[in-house]
């Protein structure tokens, strides 16, 4: 029987600690750490590529925490912890060590900038769960920005072993520093990034969604570092889009209600 004092209040997350869900967590996490200790070791490419693993794993915990009824409270705080250490304190050492250093103390702000904006990041998104919109992340996700940088440190280093490209970190100091800042930046922006926590698992879809899925498959294998870096660049400036499609359809609402005449359909 529900408790009458719990009346129109968000309902409890369980205090049990589950294995599966956390050994995911706990596994990212590791992820996160790994790719710092890579970085220290100048292994750039190696480093990145455990930033994008621990963002798989970190897809994977919530997704198997729902699927199995294996909510807690323990997970919740203890995954917005390992999204900070991977997402947050990770892609911030390895763009400094392979690109800002050199920058001086603008090398270190635009790092701490990104790590200011992580951490910001992750304690609004956990002051407003369940007030929010599911469907839309308010500001650009935690691991989203941690694909930006570390997928522009695997393209350039992936280019330069390929010997397509000259450049070192070095070089490109000026570039990864934009990314860097627009990255922090936009994690505390009021952007809406669609979130696909509204795709549903469990339903059936058209035969064309899991052709789609093959063809994407495909296209990432044939290239993981350019077409995961490029996916995640369209993704990073849709939410600015999305903000911009909203104001302009609101003013045209505003405008057709303050003439009185009614809305036309397009």
């Amino acid at each position: 029987m529900p408790d009458p004092r719990r009346e129109g209040l968000a309902p409890q997350r369980s205090r049990r600690i589950y294995l599966l869900p956390n050994a995911l967590t706990t596994a990212a996490l590791f992820a996160g750490f790994f790719a710092i200790v890579q970085a220290m070791n100048m292994h750039f490419a190696q480093a990145a590529v455990a930033v994008f693993v621990a963002m798989v794993l970190d897809g994977l915990d919530g997704r198997v925490a729902r699927l199995t009824n294996t909510q807690s409270a323990f997970g919740e705080q203890y995954d917005s912890l390992s999204d900070m250490v991977s997402f947050g304190v990770a892609p911030a050492l390895i763009v400094y060590e392979w690109a800002l250093r050199g920058l001086g103390k603008w090398g270190w702000i635009a790092a701490f900038i990104y790590v200011a904006g992580a951490a910001l990041r992750l304690a609004r998104f956990n002051a407003n769960l369940g007030v929010v919109d599911r469907r839309f992340f308010q500001g650009l996700p935690s691991p989203a920005s941690a694909a930006l940088v570390a997928g522009l440190i695997w393209v350039a280093t992936d280019l330069r072993e390929s010997r397509w490209i000259s450049a070192t970190g070095a070089d490109l100091a000026w570039l990864a520093w934009a990314v860097t800042v627009y990255a922090g930046i936009t994690m505390v922006s009021n952007a809406p990034f669609y979130s696909f926590k509204d795709v549903n698992l469990k339903k059936s879809v058209p035969f064309i969604f899991v052709l789609a899925l093959v063809l994407l498959f495909a296209l990432v294998s044939s290239d993981p570092p350019l077409v995961l870096f490029t996916l995640f660049v369209v993704y990073g400036f849709s939410g600015y889009g999305l903000w911009v499609w909203r104001w302009r359809r609101s003013r045209r609402a505003l405008a057709v209600r303050s003439s009185g005449n009614p809305p036309t359909v397009d």
